[in-house]
């Protein structure tokens, strides 16, 4: 059973689309639910974030800052699985193109709204980006490119919808080439880090492309089956081998993944560098043990790779699920790469007392709000996308 959104019905030669009573009720819940949000993340910014945050001076960076980074490597991710169609030019990916673009843009702008609550002073970033750049500086480029990736993305996807295609292309390329840039930059502002062993390195601005194309690809596919689920529409022979394309492509990002992981944790356990093993081993057997062999192995990767591969990459509505339990797994995956980086004192090695060998961190009901409406964010401006482009239709139902 579908909750479509609209009934549609012919009129004058052309299509009139009128949004039905359970969209309509659907769209509002999660309206509702994005304005409470946003109402916690106004309050967090008059009181203070040290009296409605459970973020410290140690751990500085919570659940909220998770979201950022799950919703913007989801984004880049889009991008670059979509654009191997309509810029790079093979056709089986070309199917996928207008939904999969809003996508990017209707996740990047959730990152957004959740960066600009956890940012106690957003304006200032937007003020002083302009009038006082800072070039050296990792988190300055973020903002830049990120700002830049956007613009090229809201242009790539007007022309798209007036079917301007090659030029649609050439701005899809620009958004590539940012995109790219923006999010290599975003591993960088971790791995630059020296100070933090778990993520120092030139390892986290290569993974964050490679999963950004994995998080691309499962979105791709679980949104692609919704849409056409709630619109009540069969999909056609022509679609259903594009997301087949994306399974597939999906399942050797999964491989990828499973091996850069591997390697981490070997790599970790056998240096035994100081503050890196610490954390490695919170991760393996210790307090964030079940997040990562559950949330992260199981649900992000094993489970949606045996199901691309148990069903050979034919049944959409069998890597759809498989896809949901991935963008879940994912989150968590964003949320212990962010938390498990913080959580080793810096003096641990000189064994102080009083100080924990691990610091605790427990996000608050502000922190929870803000995030939860960065996703029904996203979940209003994907049933808006349904609604005022028709299900982005590229293809005959």
């Amino acid at each position: 059973m579908s909750v479509q959104t609209a009934d549609v019905i012919s009129h004058g030669g052309g299509l009139v689309i009128t949004p039905s009573s359970a969209y309509k009720r659907v769209l509002w819940g999660f309206g509702i639910f994005t304005f409470i949000g946003i109402l916690f993340g106004l309050h967090s910014m008059l009181a203070g974030h040290e009296h409605t945050f459970g973020v410290t001076r140690e751990v500085p960076w919570g659940v909220v800052l998770a979201a950022y980074v799950f919703f913007v490597v989801t984004s880049t991710g889009l991008c670059l699985v979509s654009s191997i169609g309509h810029v790079f030019g093979y056709e089986a990916f070309k199917p996928i193109a207008k939904r999969s673009v809003f996508l990017a843009i209707a996740t990047i702008v959730s990152g957004f709204l959740v960066i600009f609550f956890e940012i106690e002073n957003p304006w200032r970033m937007a003020i002083y980006n302009v009038i006082s750049p800072n070039l050296s500086s990792n988190i300055w480029w973020m903002g830049t490119l990120y700002g830049a990736y956007l613009f090229f993305m809201l242009i790539e996807f007007a022309l798209l919808q007036a079917g301007r295609h090659k030029a649609a292309g050439m701005s899809g390329l620009l958004g590539v080439v940012s995109g790219v840039a923006a999010h290599s930059n975003l591993g960088a502002v971790f791995g630059l880090l020296n100070g933090r062993e778990y993520w120092h390195g030139p390892y986290l601005p290569i993974y964050f492309i490679v999963s950004a194309m994995m998080s691309g690809c499962a979105t791709i596919i679980f949104f692609h089956w919704l849409a056409y689920r709630i619109n009540g529409w069969k999909m056609s022979e022509k679609l259903q081998e594009s997301l087949r394309a994306v399974g597939k492509l999906g399942a050797l990002l999964y491989i990828t993944i499973i091996f850069f992981t591997t390697w981490k944790m070997i790599s970790g356990i056998a240096g035994k560098v100081p503050g890196k093993y610490e954390a490695i081993m919170a991760v393996i057997n210790g307090p964030y043990a079940q997040h990562f062999w559950f949330g992260e192995i199981f649900l992000g990767l094993v489970a949606p790779l045996i199901i691309i591969l148990a069903v050979r990459a034919r049944h959409i509505g069998a890597m759809a699920f498989g896809s949901l339990l991935s963008i879940i797994g994912i989150f968590i995956m964003r949320y212990d790469l962010l938390l498990v980086g913080q959580i080793i004192p810096g003096f641990h090695s000189m064994n102080l007392e009083g100080v924990p060998s691990i610091l605790p961190y427990s996000a608050s009901l502000h922190e929870w709000m803000i995030t939860f409406a960065g996703f029904t964010f996203c979940a209003v401006l994907f049933m808006l996308g349904e609604r005022f482009f028709r299900g982005h239709l590229s293809e005959d139902h």
